[in-house]
């Protein structure tokens, strides 16, 4: 029997590897409006000016890949297996190398710079123990109720707690308190929007955290109901939040 649409772009999206980091699968299906500071290029500017560096959960290693010049010492560090496989092949040709950890087996005063783009959470502690003083932390992050009108299509009303838990006062907040101080901070609501139930399939299962323990099967009634959504008014939007944080550990 032939598929219907709904069923051929789900099992599309179910059946494809969302190992890494890299969204382009996501072309001509998805978009997401880009901050205007361009973290890729603000780090490749910082890397460029020291000694050694530490890029926490690399992912795939893409970023980090993008800029031109790497310190003689530059590791990255990342927890999820098929992630380290990629980040290797793409990161150890340019002399970096690629630690399977979550954790920081690293010594103290080790590192000019430690970045981490969406990092899941931020353990500024261990980070001011690893920098040398005067030391850099650089980081693009995810704010607070970040493509929430998707997550509460699946989950419903979130509460206050759940939409202001990433807000960048508590990341600023965590910075002091670890020694820092914090030189720049942005901010920014970017449109999203989702051409087909495909790429919201795909986006779910890759961004693990928007809606936990994601699986077609769970959410196959909620996913036909956007499905015609879509098909009847066109893209779903949502507004994904960002804020760049940079923070010089005080001597």
């Amino acid at each position: 029997m032939r598929r219907s649409r709904f069923e051929a772009l789900v099992a599309e999206a179910d059946a494809v590897s969302v190992d890494g980091w890299d969204f382009s699968w996501l072309d001509g299906r998805a978009t997401e409006a880009r901050p205007s500071w361009g973290y890729q290029r603000l780090l490749a500017d910082r890397l460029a000016g020291v000694q050694s560096a530490l890029d926490l959960e690399t992912g795939g290693g893409e970023v980090l890949d993008g800029c031109p010049t790497l310190p003689p010492l530059t590791v990255a560090t990342e927890s999820c297996a098929p992630n380290v496989a990629r980040a290797a092949a793409r990161l150890r040709p340019r002399g970096v190398a690629v630690v399977s950890t979550s954790d920081f087996p690293f010594a103290g005063n080790a590192f000019d710079l430690v970045s981490s783009r969406h990092p899941v959470t931020t353990p500024w502690p261990e980070i001011a123990r690893v920098l040398r003083p005067g030391g850099t932390y650089f980081s693009q992050q995810v704010g607070p109720a970040s493509v929430f009108e998707l997550v509460e299509f699946f989950l419903g009303p979130q509460p206050l707690s759940t939409r202001s838990s990433r807000d960048p006062s508590h990341a600023v907040a965590a910075a002091k308190a670890a020694g820092f101080e914090v030189v720049d901070l942005r901010s920014e609501s970017l449109r999203t929007e989702f051409f087909d139930i495909g790429a919201v399939v795909y986006f779910l299962r890759k961004v693990i955290w928007m809606v936990p323990g994601f699986t077609v099967e769970q959410y196959l009634p909620k996913l036909r109901e956007l499905h015609e959504l879509i098909e009847r008014d066109g893209p779903f939007v949502a507004h994904t939040t960002r804020f760049l944080i940079e923070a010089h550990l005080i001597e």
